[in-house]
């Protein structure tokens, strides 16, 4: 990449990472992050379909190190794209592939960041019992940029990586493990174990089913768990008012699965 490019994507993950926290201009969803990437660095196109896949991910991950996960996989993406010894689809699978454990990168560094952040609430504490309001904004700023920081670093350090080197790395890759779904199914996995409870499991395997279904769009399944989602809450306010049977915990489906317990 040359230097403007590099200086270009810094700036957008710098956007990124402060809008993570700032959550004002969304620079930080995926869709709009990886756009960006696409756009600075020539590949606008795959910069897109990278962000709407990473998108729909994220609805399951919500923020947890969304910024980094989105910054990194794009970066990755252009890069091999740029070394020119992979195809297009390659590289954007390859890059939703390693996307979800790159966020496990991401959040541990947003625990070191709001690890320091704590120290900051106490200067600015401090500056407030003094009646340092330009130090309260001093540190207020300091900290928003360390959030930027946060992405920006690992994105320039990245960008300076050989993009042969990325190339080689990914074609090296064999198919069941790239092309065949197997990083992307054991970052599904992360996400579920997050998430799971004995409530969700049957949502889990409904939507599993479901989507092996090839006649169903992603308009058809989405409709599906609109309707699924009032149904449950619909039960839910009926279990909280008696509902006629002696009333309940408010969570029918908690209900019968402790019945069978």
């Amino acid at each position: 990449m040359s230097a403007i490019t590099i200086l270009l994507v810094a700036i957008v993950a710098l956007l990124a990472g402060m809008e993570g926290i700032l959550d004002e201009f969304q620079f930080h969803q995926p869709l709009v992050a990886c756009t960006l990437i696409g756009l600075v660095t020539g590949h606008l196109q795959e910069g897109i379909l990278l962000g709407g896949s990473l998108q729909m991910m994220a609805l399951g991950w919500a923020n947890v190190g969304a910024a980094l996960a989105s910054v990194a996989s794009s970066i990755i993406m252009v890069l091999a794209l740029n070394g020119g010894a992979t195809d297009s689809a390659k590289a954007v699978t390859t890059a939703i592939a390693v996307a979800v454990p790159l966020s496990v990168a991401g959040l541990f560094l947003t625990m070191i960041c709001r690890t320091i952040a704590t120290a900051i609430a106490h200067a600015m504490d401090g500056c407030a019992e003094k009646g340092d309001f330009s130090g309260i904004e001093r540190w207020q700023y300091a900290a928003i940029l360390m959030q930027g920081l946060r992405i920006a670093i690992p994105a320039v350090l990245l960008c300076v990586i050989p993009a042969e080197a990325v190339t080689n790395a990914l074609n090296a890759m064999p198919d069941w493990l790239s092309g065949g779904g197997m990083v992307a199914s054991v970052g599904y996995a992360m996400v579920i174990n997050m998430m799971a409870t004995k409530e969700t499991w049957p949502f889990f395997v409904l939507g599993f089913v479901l989507a092996a279904i090839p006649q169903l769009t992603l308009i058809a399944l989405g409709l599906i768990g609109i309707s699924l989602a009032l149904i449950y809450l619909g039960l839910k306010d009926l279990a909280k008012q008696g509902g006629g049977m002696g009333g309940g915990s408010g969570d029918p489906l908690g209900d019968i699965l402790n019945d069978y317990e």
